[in-house]
């Protein structure tokens, strides 16, 4: 009877061991999910990166403040650095770490890079903004109408450069704008820059573009002197800098010098009052927040790729700016609002070209 009931209490204690060893174990396992927010480059000065991260950012904070602590989900911005070089070896580190359920980034050249990575650590999951590649189970991409934006960016400075001095007191008569990249890259190349000229040989096709290169994404001691280049050797009067950090050469340069920007990705007229002329802007921020609100909520549809525009309400043209409106005259921004209004009734269809 003595060994039994010893039988018993062993056997009671060792249960009692095990489950408290099981629960121990399953919570130990039981962590937070985390995000990292990968950016390919630097966030200062780029107006891509700045809104990925805010909109991110707040959908995870929006998130938390329904979460108990334990159930929080940790977020990671991770500046990748101007080295492009390097972008391939940093996102694998984060992939092969095992510790973020989820890598969220921005960058056409990205979905190359990282297709590899999801045969060789198949439970990562990435989403890429401003990218596209469909059928991959482990990506969610979206990339918005570069040439919608690249076309409205070509059409202000088209109409800017033929201006009368009488409207717009900077410009020439030579009928030439530029467009100064950071790099060459496929969306540059076969879309952005071919719609920009495409946008401004719909106001004259006797207008010319020119095209130039910094180098690399921070170097705006070089965009200014290509600015200056371009505006005193080539008569150029309108310039469209697509270069990151590099981007402030070209405004400190125009305000010294006297000629016009076409502005990119964000609402630049603040920059340089009265010489910035137009800003196509992609609603990046608001795309990030609600990628990132949607996988929170488990409605993630990895695999898949699409493209948003104008019409979708994720590109546009800020016309009501203040700053807009005093820099630029009624007779020139009618027609530009005219050419907004077409794409989005389907009028003008721009589609991507691939």
């Amino acid at each position: 009877m003595k060994t039994g009931k010893s039988f018993v209490k062993t056997f009671v204690l060792f249960a009692l061991v095990f489950a408290l060893l099981f629960c121990s174990c399953s919570a130990a396992k039981k962590k937070a999910s985390a995000i990292a927010v990968f950016v390919p480059g630097v966030i200062s000065g780029s107006p891509v990166y700045e809104m990925l991260a805010q909109g991110v950012t707040e959908a995870v904070d929006k998130y938390n403040a329904d979460q108990k602590p334990e159930d929080a989900v940790v977020l990671d911005v991770i500046e990748a650095g101007t080295n492009q070089a390097e972008w391939g070896s940093k996102i694998t580190a984060l992939a092969s770490s095992g510790k973020y359920d989820l890598i969220i980034s921005s960058n056409s050249s990205l979905p190359e890079i990282i297709e590899p990575l999801t045969a060789q650590f198949p439970k990562q999951k990435f989403i890429v903004l401003d990218a596209y590649l469909p059928d991959n189970k482990s990506i969610a991409t979206v990339r918005y109408n570069q040439r919608e934006q690249g076309y409205l960016t070509g059409y202000a400075a088209g109409l800017v450069t033929v201006a009368e001095k009488t409207e717009m007191v900077f410009a020439n008569k030579a009928k030439k704008i530029a467009l100064i990249a950071a790099q060459e890259y496929p969306v540059m190349n076969n879309t952005i820059l071919p719609a920009f000229t495409e946008g401004a040989k719909a106001v004259d096709p006797e207008i010319e573009v020119e095209f130039r290169i910094v180098g690399n994404w921070y170097d705006g001691g070089k965009s200014a002197d290509i600015a200056r280049e371009l505006y005193l050797n080539d008569g150029v009067d309108v310039i469209l800098p697509i270069a990151g950090g590099a981007n402030q050469g070209v405004i400190v340069t125009a305000k010294a010098l006297g000629f016009y920007v076409a502005w990119f990705d964000d609402n630049g007229y603040e920059k340089a009052p009265g010489l910035v002329i137009s800003s196509s802007v992609m609603g990046q921020k608001k795309m990030a927040y609600e990628l990132t609100e949607q996988y929170l909520a488990g409605k993630t549809a990895f695999g898949t790729a699409k493209t948003v525009g104008v019409a979708d309400g994720y590109v546009d043209f800020v016309l009501d700016d203040p700053l807009f409106v005093k820099a630029v005259p009624e007779s020139i921004r009618s027609k530009i609002e005219k050419v907004v209004l077409s794409i989005k009734n389907g009028e003008l269809s721009l589609p991507v070209l691939d």
